[in-house]
C-alpha cells in the first residue's frame, strides 16, 4: 500500500521520487499556471533531495473527436501537437511553443463540449499556425486540405496575404 499523507482532513497518496523512487517527497512550493487551469508544484525528495515539478489538474470530461466520416474517436492533444510540430519543423517555432498552443486549443475545445469535429480541429489549428509561422500554415494547409498541384498552393497564398492585409489595416 502506498505511503499516505493528511492534508486538508483527507488521505493523499504520496508522490514517488522520479530519480530514487523513495515515497515521500516534500512540497517546496505551489503556484496556479499562467492558464489558470492547474497547480504546478516544486517537490524536493526527502531522501536524495532531487527536486522536480508535478501538476495537478482538474480531472475532465472526454473530449471526442467526429471525424469527416461520422465516427467518434477520443481527442488526442499530442496528435495535434504532432501535427503542428511537423509543420513548423525547421521553423522558429519552439517546441514549448506549441505545447502551449495545443493546451490552449484543447482547453477552447472542451469549454463548448464533450464533442468537436475535426473540421474545427483543424480550422483552429490553421488560424493559430496562421499567426506563428506563413511557411509553417502553408504545409499544414497542403496535408489539411489536400493540396494536388501548384494552384493549390497559390490560392491558399492570395488567401493568407489578404488576410495578412486585413490585419494590418
Amino acid at each position: 500500500m502506498p505511503h499516505m499523507r493528511h492534508g486538508a482532513g483527507v488521505l493523499w497518496p504520496s508522490v514517488h521520487c522520479p530519480s530514487c523512487s523513495f515515497d515521500d517527497t516534500k512540497v517546496i512550493d505551489s503556484r496556479v499556471s499562467e492558464e489558470g487551469n492547474a497547480v504546478r508544484r516544486r517537490r524536493c525528495c526527502l531522501q536524495c533531495e532531487y527536486r522536480f515539478t508535478t501538476y495537478e489538474r482538474l480531472d475532465e470530461q472526454p473530449l471526442f473527436v467526429i471525424k469527416r466520416d461520422g465516427s467518434r474517436v477520443p481527442f488526442e492533444r499530442a496528435k495535434m501537437a504532432a501535427g503542428m510540430l511537423a509543420a513548423v519543423k525547421g521553423r522558429p517555432v519552439a517546441d514549448e511553443v506549441i505545447a502551449m498552443v495545443a493546451e490552449r486549443l484543447e482547453d477552447t475545445m472542451r469549454a463548448r463540449g464533450t464533442e468537436v469535429t475535426s473540421s474545427e480541429i483543424g480550422h483552429a489549428v490553421l488560424d493559430e499556425l496562421r499567426e506563428l509561422d506563413e511557411v509553417a500554415y502553408m504545409r499544414f494547409a497542403s496535408v489539411y486540405k489536400n493540396f494536388d498541384d501548384a494552384a493549390d498552393f497559390r490560392r491558399e497564398l492570395a488567401l493568407l496575404q489578404k488576410h495578412a492585409n486585413a490585419a494590418r489595416a
